[in-house]
């Protein structure tokens, strides 16, 4: 049986239209798939989505941090997206012949690798001991939170790195390179990212759907979510991720923040899917959600059979 795997780095960079196609090919140098790229000036992110054997992704995944950590520089970012470093995110799924134990040896190896790039590696997810820390612990703070704990000047001691990083010169980085910062290394199942467009409401209400929706304010199990302005494209968008979409059906996800927008006085004007869509989301839930440029080859399960027939 085939060993595949899916990675989808996040790196913090999302306005130099060069950087997610150089992002890309150290993947596909590497003998991996490049299913989707996507990348946003307001969030100033790019997201890319790849698949393929555990071999391949491993050495992209590692080309890939070492670009972000040369071209990307943390001091310098704003943008409203949370972060901590260049190569912010890095997930590892498991899609075929591998157990998540595996994918978790996989995450850590690379996590190991990265760090020899001098870039500190928090754990999370499934990779993390014991499994289940969130992203948003991590990320308390951003990136300036972390250099403040490098440089012994933060308020509040935080956990090290899982992985600290270690410069040629001896160096050594317990939170956060200088320039790029720290990468979220981390092993989980497929789940869905999406933003969904609001119109005739203020950030406020938006806002307040936002808080409802989410998990922690007792919403959906498994939702985040955040409510942004995008002054860069004047947009005002609720940006949501489901950790398990295969359990929390997208669209009563959607139903209920669409009732909860024209609730304050609004409505839904589109929805962005970023990077694939799970097996949940198909031509109708598509149509349903208004996902803008959807086409079935946006479904990750289609991609990886049109691809499993082109190997054969």
């Amino acid at each position: 049986m085939k060993r595949v795997i899916e990675a989808v780095p996040n790196f913090s960079e999302g306005r130099d239209p060069d950087f997610a196609a150089a992002a890309a090919g150290c993947f596909a140098r590497s003998g991996c798939s490049v299913l989707h790229t996507t990348s946003d000036p307001d969030h100033h992110r790019s997201v890319v989505t790849v698949v393929g054997p555990p071999a391949a992704i491993e050495e992209g995944a590692v080309r890939a941090a070492k670009l972000a950590r040369d071209r990307i520089d943390m001091r310098a970012h704003r943008g409203l997206h949370p972060r901590v470093g260049a190569l912010d995110v890095l997930p590892f799924v498991p899609l075929a012949g591998l157990a998540t134990a595996e994918v978790v040896h996989i995450a850590h190896r690379v996590s190991e690798r990265i760090g020899r790039l001098g870039v500190p590696v928090f754990h999370y997810a499934e990779a993390s001991r014991p499994p289940g820390r969130g992203l948003g612990e991590i990320r308390r703070g951003g990136f300036e939170a972390l250099m403040a704990q490098e440089g012994g000047v933060a308020a509040r001691r935080r956990r090290r790195a899982d992985v600290v990083g270690l410069e040629s010169a001896g160096r050594v980085h317990a939170w956060a390179h200088p320039t790029a910062g720290a990468t979220c290394v981390g092993a989980r199942e497929v789940l869905l990212a999406w933003n969904v467009d609001v119109k005739e409401v203020g950030i406020a209400e938006a806002r307040r759907v936002a808080a409802t929706l989410r998990e922690s304010g007792g919403g959906h199990p498994g939702l985040r979510a955040l409510a942004l302005h995008l002054p860069q494209q004047d947009r005002l968008q609720i940006s949501m991720t489901l950790a398990r979409p295969d359990l929390i059906d997208p669209m009563v996800v959607f139903a209920d923040l669409e009732a909860k927008v024209q609730n304050e006085g609004g409505r839904v004007a589109g929805t962005e899917l970023i990077g694939m869509a799970p097996d949940s989301i198909d031509d109708e839930a598509a149509a349903a959600m208004r996902i803008r440029d959807w086409s079935p080859d946006r479904m990750l399960s289609q991609r990886l059979l049109a691809l499993d027939e082109d190997c054969c």
